[in-house]
């Protein structure tokens, strides 16, 4: 069997809104019954990604402690990555004074566990450079960073709503969007169009 990184392949990352219609379309065609309030367990988790993948670091904190007062602080190598991503974010605006500041107030009690110490180095080492897009560590500015993080904390909401990261059906319909994507680009023009489920169930 062939196995696929759904990852690998652009543009087929299924975001909130792709997931919620492919479940309400499998729902409406099985005549399955909602066993939980779907949309609403995704518009709470939805905003708090939106923020983590804007930049807004603080805001998206804020929120998931308002959903679960002690998730982050359960859960310290996430609000470690948080922090530190504020911290860069402060870095990109240019805003050193402030991010030094951010850096003493709220990574200091990082600088003495080992776990934490050698990101925490490498982070604060940006506010070294004129151009910290041109420095040695540089990746921490890029977006893949950004939504590596993102994705940690969306995936710390789901599992306190009790919901697992990826569904099942998420899962099947991103291989058979990946088969298609990979036999459009084989055949050109003339091959497959993109998979989308809710055509396929008006079949």
């Amino acid at each position: 069997m062939v196995r696929i990184n759904i990852f690998e392949a652009p543009g087929l990352r299924m975001n909130d809104e792709a997931a919620q219609e492919t479940a309400e379309a499998f729902v409406a065609c099985t005549g399955m019954k909602y066993s939980f309030d779907w949309s609403a367990k995704l518009d709470k988790r939805k905003t708090i990604y939106a923020h983590a993948m804007e930049g807004n670091v603080l805001k998206a904190i804020e929120l998931t402690n308002e959903l679960a007062s002690d998730l982050l602080q359960n859960n310290e190598d996430v609000l470690f990555d948080l922090l530190t991503l504020h911290f860069v974010e402060l870095v990109r605006s240019r805003n050193c004074t402030g991010a030094l500041e951010f850096a003493q107030k709220e990574l200091t009690s990082y600088g003495n566990r080992e776990q934490y110490i050698e990101k925490l180095q490498d982070v604060v080492t940006l506010l070294a450079y004129e151009e910290p897009e041109k420095s040695p560590v540089y990746e921490f500015l890029s977006m893949d960073h950004r939504q590596s993080v993102a994705d940690k904390l969306n995936k710390l909401v789901l599992t306190h709503h009790q919901l697992p990261a990826t569904s099942s059906l998420e899962r099947l319909v991103q291989q058979v969007s990946v088969v298609r994507y990979c036999l459009k680009q084989d055949c050109g023009k003339d091959g497959w169009a993109p998979f989308s489920l809710t055509s396929f169930l008006k079949r």
